[in-house]
């Protein structure tokens, strides 16, 4: 009896653990098949093949013709939104400045002139510029040349002091200080404070040549390196270039021909001397005599400019002044290239509004009081945002999904829904978005961000039936980055959303 009794039990054990087995394996099969089901079945699944649990992501598809949303997950959270910020900073940027707005650049001579030569100071004064490059500075500096002056016996006078940025190194936010992301505002900013190498590869001379732009006073640069036959992997690794010091760029290394001609982009070590370098290389070349120094204003300089408009208090001999490109136009080089420094420059511009006796204008804290301000007014329904320096480069900037999703109806209803929407990549087409949401090309308009335990995106969405859709997709945990796929699968299932009543299409462009 007691033997029987121990087979029956052994019997019952191996069925339990059978059971038990079929039940884990129907369990792991109903997860995989949808992990969340309050999710969308493809959203959830990745999200579980990324590893990552459905609490570490906020997600919004928000009708924009009906007014209703069609997926709301943890909308109200507040999340890290990296670069999706920029759309804040851009949307109060066309309704506060208006898409026709412009920076300007002002040349003073501050002197007397005898023929082509100014005795004193040519001043350089920063108007906060967000897209003073190589080109457009050579044309100012021709046109200073162009109304009869040739030599300066003085300085060449540089004035930022219309931004105040707080003093920080450039390596302060993630180590990098020669990332071209990592450059700090300036009102004075040229050309990012960037140089740009060219490798070009000369089969016949087995030589790479290299050049940059724009050329600094004093600075050698390596002028080729070595060909070799090997395939075209870590280009920039192989080079062996040394970038960290101000007066010589060294490349020890060589170049594989099967690369062709790259573009390295790459900050300058000394980015306070970057700007000097940069205008005195540009006078020279253009035959311009200098015998003084390129240098920045002392305080009182700037102070002299500001409320006398020279320094020495006489009326200026010449007074230039050379506009940007307009508003709308910085816009979209913010959105599609995601230009941190561009975004900072218009923060700051905003900031110039400040009224407020704690945030004076020229800050950060001034900006930030300007753009929640606006907030207030234009959204007042909606969770503040917390901002840092407008670009998303930051770690507190804080935006709820309904937000970014009340945000977004609003441009969408408003006269600038033509400038914002054709400023953002289009998903499987261009800038950010060209190798991602390929299977909906053409089809998704989105601001995307990312930063170390960040992926984001916001923006606009057109179903297959032609009805609007913003989406909203933020995600905050250290395996964001193969989270993406969950946002592109996000991205998709708005696309492919049915409608009953199918709407009139976005438009990328204005008719």
């Amino acid at each position: 009896m007691q033997e029987s009794w121990r087979a029956k039990r052994g019997f019952l054990s191996m069925w339990v653990g059978v059971w038990a087995l079929a039940l884990a394996a129907a369990q792991v099969q109903a997860q995989t098949a949808n992990p969340n089901p309050s999710l969308p079945r493809a959203v959830a699944q990745a999200l579980a093949r990324a590893q990552v649990p459905a609490s570490a992501a906020a997600l919004l598809v928000l009708d924009l013709d009906q007014g209703r949303s069609r997926l709301s997950h943890r909308a109200a959270e507040f999340m890290n939104p990296a670069s999706v910020t920029k759309l804040v900073t851009t949307a109060a940027a066309l309704e506060l400045l208006g898409p026709k707005h412009t920076w300007t650049t002002t040349v003073l001579a501050d002197g007397t002139l005898d023929g082509q030569l100014l005795t004193g100071a040519l001043v350089l004064r920063g108007g906060g510029d967000p897209k003073l490059v190589v080109e457009r500075l050579q044309a100012l500096l021709a046109q200073v040349q162009a109304s009869g002056i040739q030599a300066v016996r003085g300085d060449i006078v540089l004035d930022r002091s219309l931004f105040r940025p707080p003093a920080v190194h450039p390596g302060d936010f993630d180590g990098e200080p020669l990332k071209p992301y990592n450059v700090q505002a300036d009102a004075l900013l040229l050309n990012f404070q960037s140089l740009v190498m060219t490798i070009t590869p000369d089969a016949a001379l087995q030589r790479a040549r290299i050049s940059t732009e724009p050329a600094l006073a004093g600075v050698q640069v390596d002028a080729s390196v070595p060909l070799t036959g090997a395939a075209c992997g870590d280009w920039r690794g192989e080079l062996k270039a040394s970038l960290d010091q101000p007066l010589r760029i060294q490349f020890a290394g060589t170049y594989p021909l099967a690369c062709g001609e790259r573009v390295w982009p790459t900050a300058y070590p000394e980015p306070a001397r970057f700007a000097e370098r940069a205008i005195e290389a540009a006078w020279r070349a253009q035959g311009g005599q200098l015998t003084g120094r390129v240098r920045w204003a002392t305080a009182p300089e700037s102070a002299a400019l500001n409320t006398q408009g020279s320094l020495s208090g006489a009326k200026p001999r010449l007074k230039l002044e050379a506009p940007s490109l307009p508003l709308v136009e910085v816009v979209h080089d913010i959105n599609k290239f995601s230009n941190n420094v561009m975004a900072q420059q218009v923060f700051y511009t905003l900031g110039l509004r400040s009224t407020a006796a704690d945030a004076p204008p020229g800050t950060l804290e001034a900006g930030r009081a300007v753009v929640l301000d606006w907030w207030r007014q234009a959204l007042p329904t909606s969770a503040l945002p917390v901002l840092g320096n407008g670009s998303g480069l930051n770690r507190g900037e804080r935006l709820t999904a309904q937000s970014l999703g009340a945000l977004l109806q609003r441009m969408a209803a408003g006269p600038h829904a033509a400038d914002l929407l054709a400023s953002l990549p289009v998903a499987g087409v261009d800038a950010t978005m060209r190798r991602r949401a390929t299977a909906v090309a053409g089809r998704a308009w989105l601001k995307t961000g990312s930063l170390r335990d960040v992926s984001a995106i916001a923006g606009y969405a057109q179903g297959e039936a032609g009805q609007r859709y913003a989406v909203v997709g933020l995600i905050n945990h250290p395996n964001a980055g193969p989270g993406r796929a969950a946002l592109d699968a996000l991205v998709q299932w708005a696309v492919q959303l049915d409608s009953a009543q199918p709407s009139a299409a976005l438009q990328s462009k204005k008719p």
